[in-house]
């Protein structure tokens, strides 16, 4: 993964703002701290914010942004609702198509931004959130956006003392069932919050498997395939006593 560098990095707006930033009808000059010593969203993105950008190095580029991202989520009190579009870029850019136009240096920038538009429009994302996907665009790091979800993700649960489960299963699994499985985790963990995350995964054949703790290192299995995997040791232990 790469790091930002230690020297300012700038970039020149291609056109001057015509107006400041709003979100909720009012006027706003964003400022991304974090580990960011400057990095200000004013006026409409399609500014593609005017003025310098300064990062200094920390853990790593896509972690920095994910913080700066996250300071500008609390100031504007809209931390929920930015972890709402962080999954729906993690839905968005899962696919390889989109991944491949915004990180294919040929294309044009005025059509990535364009597709930007579309996609954050039909997708509802807040404001700061279109106006940070325009600062990756151009400074040419969009290539980090799963990274930056990721780590995004890490920031949202520190904040708010919450602990991520991510349920895989065969088939979507009911809401009931969920949020019985958030309970065992929360009274397992004696987090403040628990935040389930679903994903499929065929080869399970039936039931699901949880993982929670950090980096997904403690696991609840009671997945068909863990009874078969259990059935199918029992059985070469068996063999190989037979054997002896």
């Amino acid at each position: 993964m790469a790091s930002l560098q230690h020297c300012p990095i700038t970039f020149q707006a291609r056109s001057p703002p015509s107006t400041r930033f709003t979100a909720g009808g009012k006027h706003l000059n964003l400022s991304f701290s974090g580990r960011f010593s400057s990095l200000k969203l004013a006026g409409k993105h399609r500014s593609r914010s005017r003025g310098v950008v300064r990062a200094l190095m920390g853990d790593s580029a896509a972690a920095n942004y994910a913080s700066a991202l996250a300071d500008v989520a609390k100031s504007t009190k809209t931390l929920e609702a930015t972890a709402a579009d962080m999954e729906k870029l993690d839905q968005i850019f899962s696919d390889p198509n989109i991944f491949d136009f915004f990180v294919n240096p040929i294309i044009e920038l005025e059509k990535k931004y364009d597709l930007m538009d579309e996609l954050a429009k039909s997708s509802s994302l807040q404001p700061h959130t279109a106006n940070f996907l325009s600062i990756l665009i151009d400074m040419k790091r969009i290539d980090l956006i799963k990274e930056i979800v990721e780590d995004f993700d890490v920031v949202y649960n520190r904040l708010t003392e919450t602990e991520l489960a991510v349920v895989a299963s065969v088939v979507k699994l009911e809401s009931q069932h969920l949020a019985q499985i958030a309970k065992v985790v929360q009274r397992l963990t004696k987090a403040k919050n628990v935040r389930i995350k679903t994903v499929t995964d065929p080869s399970l054949v039936a039931g699901f498997t949880v993982r929670y703790g950090n980096d997904g290192s403690k696991l609840i299995d009671m997945s068909v395939k863990k009874q078969l995997d259990d059935i199918a040791a029992e059985l070469e232990i068996g063999d190989i006593q037979l054997a002896v």
